[in-house]
């Protein structure tokens, strides 16, 4: 799904940019764009980051 319009920035865009260590808004503005333009795409950006940065400490806990 599209997260960001006005730079054409996917779910899985926002996934590959926190596997390679996007930890932040401020990483996904500088790597994708995200939220530069119309800032309408902050809020659904931040909820995937936290999302997939949720999903990394999960499974950083289940393999120890």
């Amino acid at each position: 799904m599209y997260v960001c319009i006005c730079n054409n920035v996917t779910e899985k865009d926002i996934e590959r940019a926190v596997l390679n260590g996007a930890c932040s808004m401020l990483c996904l503005r500088d790597h994708l764009g995200l939220s530069s333009k119309c800032g309408q795409c902050h809020g659904a950006a931040r909820e995937c980051l936290d999302s997939f940065l949720q999903l990394g400490l999960d499974e950083e806990l289940v393999s120890r």
